[in-house]
């Protein structure tokens, strides 16, 4: 077989253009010479004319050449037979990323780098037949990336010298196509084999693993127990397996179509009916079938043969019903009967008709009336038996193929008075809180955006309801008194608004109610006070008693909001402003609220780029003796100046770092400070015993905390004692392994640790006495009533007396008169702090105030 010639490679025409123009130059001046004659003259001008005229047809040619060499859209390699590169197209320079140059005169194991040394055997020997040689391979990107081909190479002859062109096509797509074939194939419900002719199992997907009862990761490989099978045809008799619709496909070559079989399984008594497929595979080039492809559909539920279907109808609960609409006459099968509950056999679809709600009745009568060939029908219909029981049955019928006038109709009655009872009552619960009992946050969404779009509720009204100091009994007490809490919480919640609203625990320690205003414009502010009533009695929770109060926010529609995200948000804006000002509150939504909300948001995202900006500092308030004013130890206090906010007040950000997780960042950017500060006191030789610096509990919960402060203290080269942490109660309550082993390591450091506004929170005296804390700090709060308020001298003596008992310091804080400083020296304080001494100092005015004291 002769192989197919193209133009020579465009570098070799060039060089033969210019030898052909020099000839024809040539003999042009040849021509011209007058001592010729005139026949030797006219033949050297038509000599140069042919020559000039055959360089343009092979131009042309090369050019024709070139541009449907480069219009083939697969990569086109032209290959010498020693497997060297000698030509690529451009589709050729796009799949492979490579420019001409690169690839020209390479071998082909540029391409290919997976070809086996001798892989260009089979491919000449085939090319030597005269065939085309086909292999699927990888090829190579020039970024590495790789890409299944399917390369068809065949004889060329090219620049007069024997040579192959390879055409690649691309099998991504093709694969892609076959992952998706095979999800496809394992997630239809149909059960697929692929069986030979002795009936060994190649392949089976999920659908038919689970009719075969074979099951894990290698049901492909595995064989069905078919001694545990017996296969019968539709009228229950054994069919032989050379009479399987898989063996008549094979014997015939043709399809089996639609052939209902039955699968008796031996050991679990368990009969299928199946409506198989059958279709005989051919391999490429074979005149007979070795394979043969079956697809499977289970058609139990409606197979009636009469000798087994009673009973499977009885146990599955599903009765059949025959209806000819042109004489009237009705069967039901016993099981429909029942299912019915009709006091006498029922002979006509009138009667069953009456066993229906009216609603149903008239669907279910429509329905029949509109059946004609080729329709269906499926209904769930609900109705009452004789004695009043209700039931609910899923109807399905069809026309009888067989009848042209379609009016011999048949199907099934299933019971499904369970099924129905049993989504009522998962949507109940997908509905309910579990814990509560109440709505959830899901129902009372919809519940809000039904009333909304109903102008009869136009003045719907929302109480957003937070728990005070949950999270303090949650922390201390753990989640199982956490839940008690709430399960009591929401009884009360329900008792104080009764029947007036809706009731849901929308997520954590949040409530919410929603109930009409139109007909009472006070009962948002009533209902309100009752709950905060209802929880005026303190909760107990085994032998500890907690009061626990709500702050409450109050949204109207549409006013403050015509959607329900919209109100919630403003009842929520109003509830934590409430929380804000006063516990144990309520607070109705206002414009003003909106905007200290906006201001809110707008101090968060200012504050998220702070520390980046460098736009905190720290100022240093001496903690000094009382009785000698000398300074002692510094206590850093963190300060934030923002250019749009200007100065903001510490109680004013602080919290919303710690709500927002920014306190992390931050508390270590203050220990490092603080530290590199002290380090350099220290330098000044000043008598500055050691800083001391707060720690949220969200920074003592960080990963490494303890490692943190270690490698601050070695960057600042300070020993443990020069640093005090001053905690919050609730990293006390915190018993978790982690926080004891951060104990631990502060402790092996030597740093001090003390407890900020002891008294204010839950105190755990436990904790006291197994944590390595040194100090207690008595709180401003406490201090401001002293002396002159009873009950705030018996704190502060309380606590004097816990911090005396257990061996431990006492700081107090938030001096601001000279009755306070005595009183608190009578009761056995030896340090202290507060504006009566200094407020925060810049680092430079404090040494100033150190020196000055040695003078």
């Amino acid at each position: 077989m002769n192989a197919p010639s193209v133009p020579p490679h465009p570098a070799a025409t060039d060089v033969a253009s210019s030898d052909a123009q020099a000839l024809a130059l040539a003999l042009r001046d040849a021509a011209a010479d007058p001592g010729l004659s005139p026949a030797m003259h006219a033949l050297l001008l038509q000599a140069g004319d042919a020559l000039v005229g055959a360089q343009l047809t092979i131009e042309a040619g090369n050019l024709r050449y070139r541009a449907l060499f480069d219009a083939v859209p697969d990569p086109v390699s032209v290959l010498a037979r020693d497997g060297t590169v000698l030509d690529l197209n451009k589709a050729g320079m796009r799949a492979y990323k490579r420019p001409r140059e690169d690839i020209i005169g390479q071998p082909i194991e540029v391409l290919n780098p997976d070809l086996p040394r001798d892989h260009l055997v089979p491919v000449l020997e085939t090319l030597d037949r005269g065939e085309t040689y086909v292999i699927e391979v990888t090829n190579m990107r020039a970024d590495g990336s790789r890409f299944p081909v399917e390369v068809h190479s065949a004889n060329l002859l090219y620049d007069g010298q024997d040579a192959m062109v390879a055409v690649a096509r691309d099998l991504s797509a093709r694969h892609d196509a076959e992952v998706r074939y095979n999800s496809l194939v394992e997630g239809i419900d149909k059960a697929i084999t692929l069986q030979d002719r002795q009936g060994r199992v190649h392949y089976m997907n999920a659908a038919a693993s689970r009719i075969y009862g074979i099951g894990g990761d290698d049901s492909n490989h595995r064989e069905p127990d078919w001694n545990d099978w017996l296969v019968v045809d539709e009228d229950g008799r054994f069919l032989p397996f050379e009479l399987h619709p898989a063996s008549r496909a094979l014997a015939t070559g043709q399809a089996v179509s639609s052939v209902v079989i039955g699968l008796f399984r031996r050991s679990t008594q368990r009969l299928l009916w199946l409506s198989v497929t059958a279709v005989p595979q051919f391999a490429p080039g074979a005149d007979h079938a070795e394979l043969v492809l079956t697809l499977s559909s289970d058609i139990t539920e409606l197979q009636r043969d009469k000798a087994l279907f009673d009973r499977v109808q009885e146990l599955a609960q599903i009765g059949g019903w025959q209806w000819d609409r042109a004489s009237g006459a009705l069967y039901l099968t016993r099981e429909a009967h029942r299912i019915l509950g009709a006091a006498r056999a029922l002979a006509s679809m009138h009667e069953v008709l009456a066993c229906l709600l009216e609603d149903d009745r008239k669907r279910l009568h429509r329905t029949l009336q509109s059946i004609c060939d080729g329709t269906g029908f499926e209904l769930e219909l609900q109705g009452a038996q004789a004695d009043g029981t209700p039931f609910w049955v899923r109807m399905i019928g069809e026309p009888d193929p067989h009848d042209p006038g379609s009016d011999r109709l048949s199907g099934t009655l299933q019971d499904i008075t369970e099924r129905k009872h049993a989504e009522q009552t998962l949507r109940m619960q997908a509905q309910t809180d579990a814990l509560t009992g109440l709505m959830n946050r899901d129902a009372i969404l919809e519940q809000i955006e039904l009333r909304m779009r109903n102008p009869a509720h136009s003045g719907l009204c929302l109480l957003y309801i937070d728990l005070d100091r949950f999270k303090i009994v949650n922390d201390v007490l753990g989640h199982n008194a956490g839940d008690t809490l709430l399960v009591d919480a929401a009884q009360r919640i329900a008792g104080a608004v009764g029947t007036e609203g809706l009731i849901a625990r929308f997520g954590g320690d949040e409530f919410l109610v929603a109930c009409r205003a139109d007909d009472d414009h006070e009962r948002p502010q009533r209902l309100a006070k009752q709950i905060q009533q209802a929880f005026g009695e303190p909760f107990r929770l085994g032998k500890d008693e907690f009061n626990v109060t709500t702050s409450i926010g109050i949204a109207r529609a549409p006013d403050d909001g015509d959607t329900p995200n919209q109100l919630i948000q403003s009842a929520d804006v109003a509830m934590y402003d409430s929380k804000r000002r006063q516990r144990n509150g309520f607070q109705s939504f206002s414009p003003e609220l909106a905007s200290r909300q906006h201001e809110r948001l707008q101090t968060e995202t200012q504050l998220r780029r702070a520390l980046d900006k460098g736009e905190f500092h720290l100022v240093y308030q001496p903690q000094v003796d009382l009785r000698t004013g000398r300074i002692l130890y510094a206590e850093a206090l963190v300060r934030w100046r923002n250019p749009q906010l200007g100065e903001m007040r510490p109680d004013r950000f602080i919290e919303l770092a710690e709500t927002t997780g920014d306190i992390v960042r931050i508390g270590q950017w203050v220990l490092q400070e603080a530290c590199a500060q002290m380090r350099r006191w220290r330098e000044q030789d000043l008598p500055i015993q050691r800083v001391a610096v707060n720690v949220s509990y969200r920074q003592f919960g960080a990963d490494d905390f303890g490692q943190g402060v270690q490698r601050v203290l070695h960057e600042a080269g300070l020993p443990g004692h020069a640093l005090e942490l001053e905690l919050t109660e609730r990293v006390l309550v915190d018993d978790a392994a982690d926080s004891l082993a951060v104990f631990d390591a502060l402790r092996r450091l030597g740093v001090q640790l003390s407890i900020d506004d002891f008294g204010e929170g839950y105190s755990a005296l436990n904790y006291l006495r197994r944590l390595p804390i040194h100090a207690l700090k008595l709180s401003q709060t406490f201090i401001k009533g002293v002396p002159g308020k009873p009950s705030d001298v018996a704190i502060c003596q309380a606590v004097a007396g816990i911090a005396g008992s257990l061996g431990l310091g006492l700081v107090a804080e938030g001096i601001e008169t000279e009755a306070q400083r005595d009183f608190l020296i009578r009761l056995g304080v030896k340090v202290g702090q507060g504006f009566l001494f200094a407020p925060g100092l810049l680092p430079g005015e404090f040494a100033k105030r150190v020196i000055a004291q040695q003078d």
